[in-house]
């Protein structure tokens, strides 16, 4: 199982900047920006909960459970 983070296609969809939701939540631009490049390796449940509580989100609307393919 992988996790996928779909925080770009979220901002988009708000259309908000990663600079912008940074400044709105507290957590640094470049942690912004690899979470939306699905390169954040540690994720911190207060800054989820932060990113969620300032786009009136769900956790399952910003994270995505998908089965890894195996041959």
């Amino acid at each position: 199982m992988k996790i996928i983070i779909k925080l770009d296609q979220l901002l988009n969809k708000l259309d908000m900047s990663q600079h912008e939701l940074s400044r709105l939540t507290g957590i640094r631009q470049p942690s912004i920006n690899e979470m939306c490049r699905n390169q954040t390796v540690r994720l911190p449940l207060q800054n989820l909960a932060k990113i969620c509580e300032v786009l009136e989100c769900e956790i399952s609307d910003i994270l995505e459970l998908e089965k890894e393919q195996t041959n």
